[in-house]
């Protein structure tokens, strides 16, 4: 029997899994204020461009449950040293970057580390701290990384302006090395239940996502029913229906088919998938827009980013008290709608010369959007298994969320591609307003998925309560 967690021991298992997670979360978000830099530099087309976001994204996503069932299976602590070992490589491989393909290839070897990083860190401090602790400690972790989500562009924007874009990478050296030492001076090993490896099933998910994504970001060049690009749909989609008839055939799969039974998880995915590809296109094009036809420079980008990303510290939480009052429902509904609103807002009065000030309002509506939204979804999806299964839940949900990301920057480069350019303001801001728009519409969507989330019952105490 495994001797229990000390107070101090405890706090060096969250200190080392927040920090960890806050260099992973970090480096998602810098890249976004240097997006424009990297483009010019490299001279490469935005179809290119969007690879070093979705490089990551996909090997993240396809590889998260991977690497928590590795991590169960050969220790925990000993898979997260080497995931942090792995991503400090990989960032140095991406500072060196001669070229936009260099980097691509470094990106996607960020995401493979970070999927080890991320749930291993979670599952360390779930097997640190005992069920009654274990809610405060998640809250501090998250929070932790919510300041990077907030603080990651401006500090992008700083270290790009300042020094150079490849510094956001080799920030990452320090940060990692201090992680290590932490790890392997005060953690102690845990393992989880070794659990079969899916490979078939990671495979065929992966094949299945790049094809589909390569033939939207092939539609406009090769023509959209030219046989390149139809054939990557019907491949993808193959796949895809093969994944699901594997996973309900084998006995160990890496993504159950039977937790989809539940109106709430899988209404939740696809909310989730959709407002995650609205968030994350909006934040690959938003930068570019600032800075190629407003004239900032890459800290002014980050620094005008704050109204919608600050919105979450003021918002999510508050979002998470009433939930449990409301149920996810109408937060879901509600947010992804206000969501949907300040991105068509923005859509329609782009123009190569709009005063920033014009964009503050509807940026503002857009992340108290998206900040209410989010924390419900996964609140809705968590909840909606049982204790035994939450694990494998989380980690469909977050599947989920960063393929979801990974089609939204597709989509909305394709629709930008096939509306605008690079080549002057008034051609960016042409493509740009397009994309807004669609990503509107995905916003949309997810608010009418939201509305099949099962409404949250009154309790007889509330009941009760609610009639005294």
């Amino acid at each position: 029997m495994q001797e229990p967690y000390g107070k101090s021991d405890k706090n060096w298992v969250l200190g080392v899994a927040a920090l960890a997670s806050f260099m992973v979360a970090l480096d998602t978000q810098v890249l976004t204020a240097a997006l424009a830099t990297i483009r010019a530099e490299f001279g490469a087309p935005m179809e290119a461009l969007q690879w070093t976001v979705n490089a990551f994204n996909l090997s993240f996503a396809v590889l998260l449950l991977t690497g928590a069932a590795l991590g169960d299976r050969f220790g925990r602590r000993r898979l997260f040293a080497a995931g942090i070992s792995l991503f400090m490589a990989s960032s140095i491989a991406c500072a060196l970057s001669g070229s936009i393909v260099a980097l691509i290839v470094a990106r996607a070897a960020q995401g493979a580390s970070s999927a080890l990083i991320m749930p291993l860190g979670m599952a360390l401090l779930s097997a640190a701290f005992p069920r009654e602790e274990r809610a405060r400690a998640l809250g501090i972790f998250s929070g932790v990384i919510g300041v990077a989500v907030l603080a990651g562009p401006a500090i992008g924007g700083a270290i790009t302006e300042g020094l150079g874009w490849q510094w956001i990478f080799w920030i990452n050296l320090p940060i990692g090395l201090i992680a290590i030492i932490m790890v392997m001076t005060r953690l102690r090993e845990s393992f989880g239940p070794a659990a079969a490896l899916d490979i078939p099933g990671l495979v065929l998910v992966a094949a299945s996502a790049f094809a589909l994504v390569w033939g939207l970001l092939r539609g406009n060049g090769a023509g959209w029913s030219s046989a390149e690009v139809l054939t990557a749909f019907v491949a993808g989609l193959l796949l895809a229906a093969a994944f699901v008839i594997l996973e309900r055939l084998i006995s160990a799969p890496m993504v159950p088919m039977r937790l989809f039974r539940s109106r709430a998880l899988s209404s939740g995915i696809v909310a989730s998938f959709l407002l995650y590809a609205a968030m994350y296109g909006v934040l690959f094009l938003l930068p570019q827009f600032l800075q190629t036809a407003l004239g900032y420079g890459p800290l002014g980008v980050g620094l005008r980013l704050l109204p919608w990303t600050a919105t979450l510290f003021v918002t999510a939480p508050i979002a998470g008290n009433v939930v449990n009052r409301i149920g996810e429902r109408p937060l879901v509904v509600m947010g992804l709608s206000m969501q949907a609103i300040g991105l068509g807002w923005i859509a329609m009065i782009i123009t190569p010369g709009v005063a920033y000030a014009a964009m503050v309002a509807p940026l503002v509506v857009a992340g108290v959007g998206v900040s209410m939204a989010m924390p419900a979804v996964q609140n809705a999806v968590l909840s909606s298994v049982n204790v035994v299964e939450m694990g494998k839940a989380s980690g469909v949900f977050n599947m989920g969320r960063f393929l979801g990301g990974m089609f939204g920057v597709a989509l909305l480069v394709a629709v930008f591609s096939g509306t605008g350019a690079v080549g002057s303001a008034a051609a960016f801001s042409g493509g740009f307003g397009a994309a807004m728009m669609i990503a509107s519409a995905l916003s949309l969507l997810g608010a009418i998925a939201g509305l099949w989330l099962p409404a949250r019952r009154r309790t007889v105490a509330s009941e009760a309560a609610r009639t005294a």
